[in-house]
């Protein structure tokens, strides 16, 4: 079964995302009131698991640029795969509040 069905009431009501992404959606993030990181803030995580574990909690979901997806494993070790919380694709071209 790969469709979507359209539920009665909404499971979460403060279902919270966060965007690892580039400098174009960093800025579209911010002016959406979403929370954003870039490479920099990633790489101040700099692998240390207390910090990537403390980000996975306080995030439902993330999403990642085309260009950082790849580099994610990287920057913060395999922290995010073990929460079951690796982030999904964003690209340039589709809406990012859709998407959320």
């Amino acid at each position: 079964f790969s469709g979507t069905v359209k539920l009665p009431n909404v499971p979460r009501q403060k279902y919270r995302v966060c965007v690892l992404g580039d400098a174009q959606h960093c800025d579209e993030a911010k002016a959406n009131d979403i929370p954003c990181m870039d490479v920099e803030a990633l790489k101040k995580l700099n692998k240390d698991k207390k910090l990537v574990k403390k980000l996975a909690k306080k995030y439902d979901a993330f999403m990642a640029s085309e260009a950082l997806i790849k580099q994610i494993p990287r920057l913060l070790g395999p922290g995010l795969n073990k929460a079951g919380k690796f982030p999904s694709l964003i690209t340039h071209q589709e809406s990012m509040v859709q998407k959320i």
